[in-house]
C-alpha cells in the first residue's frame, strides 16, 4: 500500500475556530481536514488526521508513522517550544516532517521564538494561518511525487 501523509496536531489546536480567533483564525479543524482530504483524494494519496493534546500520544503516533508515512505534517502547538522528546522522536523516526504554526511564532512571545521541532524538521511553514496547511502539503506532495518519479 502506498505510504501517505500524516497530519498530527497538538494541545489546544482542536479548539481552532474559537481559541484566540484574532491569533489562530476562524478556521476549525475539521475544516482544515476537510481541505487536505480533497486535496490528497484528488492525488491519491493516503491522509491520515490526528489531534491530541498528550505529548506522549503524539509520540506515539510518530513512532507509528515510521513505517506508514511517506511525509508528516507536525503542528506541534506549545510543545514546539518546550518537548524535547517530541523532537528527540522526530529525528528517531526518520520520516520527513514539516512543521506547521497557523501564527508565526518569531512574530510572538519571546519563549514562542525557539522550536525544539524546528531543528529536526524537514522545513517549518508559519504564519499564513489555515492556509499553512495548505502550503505544507503541497510541499509534501511534491517530495512524494520526487521520490516516486527518483526512488534512489
Amino acid at each position: 500500500m502506498r505510504k501517505g501523509i500524516w497530519v498530527l496536531n497538538g494541545p489546544s489546536l482542536n479548539l481552532l475556530g474559537v481559541r484566540r480567533p484574532e491569533i489562530y483564525g476562524r478556521t476549525t479543524l475539521k475544516e482544515i481536514q476537510a481541505q487536505l482530504e480533497e486535496r490528497c483524494q484528488r492525488e491519491g494519496v493516503p491522509l491520515v488526521f490526528h489531534q491530541t493534546n498528550h505529548e506522549g500520544t503524539l509520540i506515539d503516533l510518530l513512532h507509528e508513522a515510521r513505517e506508514k508515512a511517506a511525509v508528516v505534517l507536525l503542528n506541534p502547538g506549545a510543545y514546539a517550544h518546550t518537548s524535547i522528546a517530541l523532537r528527540d522522536a522526530i529525528e528517531a523516526v526518520e520520516v520527513p516532517v514539516i512543521e506547521v504554526h497557523l501564527s508565526n511564532p518569531q512574530a510572538r512571545e519571546p519563549f514562542r521564538r525557539h522550536s525544539f521541532v524546528a531543528e529536526v524538521a524537514r522545513g517549518v511553514v508559519a504564519g499564513f494561518g489555515a492556509l499553512s496547511y495548505r502550503l505544507a502539503l503541497e510541499a509534501a506532495l511534491g517530495w512524494i511525487q520526487e521520490k516516486e518519479e527518483d526512488p534512489l
